[in-house]
């Protein structure tokens, strides 16, 4: 099975680059799964229902999310009906949505790190729980976590080698080359990347950002125009076992 991920869809830019070259990409390289993270594709911060739906007609399977995910209050009620949207499984009980996602043969998780991000729940003990409970558990299980800290991700990809297909990272925006696959076949990548503005940081217009550092006052950020970085990663998986059998990073830029 092939599968492929993708970080963080920015914004109206991000989200044309996802609509024009997923179609295409899935055909080219026989993709039999899409996941992309949507946490930032309304404006930058957070999801709407039209976002969701625009981007889960053009070819993507499951949307995950991470601490942005309720920026847009319409998404609280409507992410309960939506079992292709996910927020991290470790929020407390009681919060709504869905933490993962079963389709046939493929289990799809979302997790968020607790260091420098975010005050929930162990994202260690909440995957460990899951994988005890969840009936008819599917061979391949597929874990995005958003998370800030690359020791944590780290941890998490070595903490669930042999019992996951893959771990990739989201959140920080900024790719990284470290993709492998663990001693007891787990693919890892600290983290994907984005879909967002490559004349920008991390997808944010840059004097709006540089501003924010230099004054350290408040100042409402807007998406960056301009060429679009589109980055993602192609997992191989052994359908039978679960396993991954390779990893690799495909990335493009698009005006």
């Amino acid at each position: 099975m092939r599968i492929l991920m993708i970080g963080d869809i920015v914004g109206r830019p991000g989200r044309i680059a996802v609509l024009n070259l997923v179609p295409g990409l899935r055909q080219k390289y026989e993709i039999d799964f899409v996941i992309a993270n949507g946490e930032n594709t309304a404006g930058g911060k957070g999801l709407t229902i039209t976002t969701a739906e625009e981007l889960l007609s053009c070819g993507i399977d499951v949307l995950t999310s991470g601490n942005h995910i309720w920026a847009q209050k319409e998404i609280i009620t409507y992410i309960d009906d939506e079992p292709r949207i996910l927020r991290p499984l470790n929020y407390p009980p009681g919060t709504p949505g869905h933490g993962y996602f079963i389709d046939d043969q493929v289990m799809v998780v979302n997790l968020m790190g607790r260091t420098y991000i975010s005050n929930v729940d162990c994202p260690f003990r909440a995957m460990d729980r899951l994988l005890k409970t969840v009936k008819k558990k599917p061979p391949v299980i597929l874990v995005d976590f958003h998370a800030e800290a690359t020791s944590e991700k780290n941890a998490l990809g070595r903490y669930l080698d042999g019992r996951v297909s893959a771990v990739v990272g989201t959140h920080t925006h900024i790719g990284t080359v470290d993709t492998r696959i663990f001693p007891n076949g787990t693919a890892f990548v600290t983290d994907i990347g984005m879909v967002g503005p490559s004349n920008s940081i991390i997808g944010d217009e840059i004097e709006l950002v540089l501003r924010r550092f230099l004054t350290q006052m408040p100042q409402r950020l807007s998406v960056a125009n301009g060429p679009v970085n589109f980055n993602s990663v192609l997992v191989d998986v052994e359908s039978s076992t679960g396993m991954a059998i390779g990893i690799s990073r495909l990335d493009r830029e698009v005006d």
